[in-house]
């Protein structure tokens, strides 16, 4: 079968871009996204979306500057399920360290929950290191639009970006 490639570009998600069923998202989770894009207008944030030439984004992912530790965090990094293990998420996250080391940052952290092998996996073939683990938990919206606390372990990585 012959290979498909098409271009693609990475700019910033804007509020346009998100409507009720985007890629599959919640209420919930596009609640939490334009609140996400509300700190971005302020500059705690960078959050960009991957797109193939119609413009509509297949990849989405946030840096957060803002955080305690003062090291820029790395957080709701998406593809498209039929998009997976095409390299578009290491596109996503290399652009996310382009914007880190554009403020003048060398360090990048992210978090994976522990029952979730396969993005772990990305990171490490990426140069994120385990540096440790802590509880994490959010909400999450069932189909029927109830929300319930999810809880878990999550496996902390870090970067030093040349």
């Amino acid at each position: 079968m012959p290979d498909v490639v098409l271009p693609l570009t990475v700019r910033d998600l804007t509020a346009e871009d998100l409507h009720p069923g985007f890629a599959g998202w919640s209420q919930t989770y596009l609640d939490g996204t334009f609140k996400a894009l509300d700190r971005a207008n302020l500059g705690e944030v960078d959050f960009l979306a991957v797109c193939p030439p119609s413009g509509i984004p297949v990849a989405t992912g946030g840096v957060d500057y803002a955080k305690p530790s003062g090291i820029p965090v790395l957080w709701q990094l998406s593809v498209d399920a039929p998009l997976q293990s095409c390299g578009i998420g290491t596109i996503l996250i290399q652009a996310l360290e382009h914007r880190i080391r554009g403020r003048g940052l060398t360090w990048a952290e992210l978090g994976v929950d522990e029952n979730r092998s396969r993005p772990l996996a990305l990171y490490e073939r990426l140069g994120y290191v385990v540096t440790g683990r802590e509880p994490g938990g959010w909400d999450e919206e069932a189909p029927d639009g109830t929300v319930t606390r999810y809880e878990t372990t999550v496996i902390v990585l870090r970067k030093q970006l040349a």
